[in-house]
């Protein structure tokens, strides 16, 4: 029979130990040498901003309504903020009501998916097919014709406008 002290302590190193792996998003990084850009942490701190380090290498989360891409509505393509790789058009943004930025589907050869357990919960992981950066995830319930919403972290990504160079 365990007892209540065993009980308990027991229960707490198990809270520590999910709350360890959630911390980071249950995930490893991404930069093992499974993409074509691979950096060391160091390099990816000095390429990118606090915030942009933070989703797109440690699979974090941008606050909701946070990001100006949410609002953008110019025709363009929404780029990799990690390796500039084109991953989203504009024609398929839409207005999720998520406060993220949202598409029906991503451009041909532009992401990779894997399995999230992160929360309790399983999800799909959406990330540049190649440097990794994590991006956010895809969902069921978008609209037509694919039926998918691809919820992107806005700080993940860079608004190139049509015509721009």
């Amino acid at each position: 029979m365990m007892s209540r002290r065993t009980f308990l302590g027991s229960t707490a190193l198990a809270g520590l130990l999910a709350a360890a792996g959630l911390a980071r998003g249950g995930k490893a990084d991404t930069a093992d040498g499974t993409f074509e850009i691979v950096k060391s942490d160091a390099e990816w701190k000095a390429a990118l901003t606090p915030e942009q380090y933070h989703v797109l290498r440690k699979h974090g989360t941008e606050r909701p309504h946070s990001s100006p891409l949410d609002r953008e509505k110019r025709a363009g393509t929404f780029h990799c903020a990690g390796c500039d790789l084109p991953l989203f058009s504009s024609e398929t943004k839409y207005d999720s009501g998520t406060g993220w930025p949202s598409f029906w589907a991503p451009l041909d050869n532009a992401i990779g998916t894997s399995e999230d357990r992160s929360f309790f919960m399983v999800r799909t992981e959406v990330h540049c097919r190649r440097c990794g950066g994590h991006l956010g995830h895809v969902f069921e319930d978008g609209p037509k014709p694919t039926g998918l919403r691809y919820c992107m972290n806005g700080v993940a990504m860079i608004f190139r406008p049509s015509g721009a160079a």
